[in-house]
């Protein structure tokens, strides 16, 4: 029972503090892996790789993962909804408010300076997962390939995502030390 109110508490937290997208619960996440034994840095690898690549939102994809991860279906069920509340109710309550102070400068102010704090946010998440898992000649020279054809064809992320778990499968198969 302490675990799942630990799993409700945590994933709650992340919903309330991850600004910015799904993409922005990978630091809290990474940040679970050290205060619990609930998943691996490893297997959070894996979660966001999957999470990718899967339909529907990233940060809930992810969630879903972590909770299962640690108390199985329910647990699952349980990240998702206690992520997943705290926009909820904001959204509630923030649309009962939209028209009244949509032209503040106050708000405005603030919703454009969380901006680059989620920037920072994936920075640092960015360049700790380089740090930790591009260790390994195939998978920096496939960093760097799919990071230059990035920049020169500009397609969604998805499509690069995909082509990484590809070739990672294949190199996988191939028992090449990838990761």
């Amino acid at each position: 029972m302490t675990t799942l109110l630990h799993l409700i508490y945590e994933f709650f937290k992340i919903g309330v503090f991850s600004v910015g997208g799904g993409y922005a619960t990978i630091p809290f996440l990474y940040q679970l892996v050290n205060d619990y034994n609930w998943y691996t840095s490893d297997q959070l690898t894996n979660m966001i790789a999957i999470s990718m690549i899967t339909p529907g939102p990233v940060g809930v994809n992810m969630a879903t993962f972590a909770g299962f991860q640690t108390l199985g279906a329910l647990g699952g069920i349980i990240a998702t909804f206690s992520l997943v509340l705290p926009s909820f109710l904001i959204v509630i309550f923030i649309s009962k408010l939209l028209n009244k102070f949509s032209e503040n400068f106050w708000v405005k102010s603030i919703l454009y300076s969380l901006k680059p704090a989620g920037c920072g946010l994936l920075t640092a998440v960015g360049l700790g997962f380089i740090k930790e898992h591009l260790t390994t000649l195939p998978a920096i020279m496939l960093f760097i390939f799919l990071f230059a054809l990035s920049f020169k064809f500009k397609k969604n992320p998805l499509y690069y995502f995909l082509i990484a778990s590809v070739v990672g499968i294949v190199l996988q198969i191939c028992h090449v030390k990838f990761i």
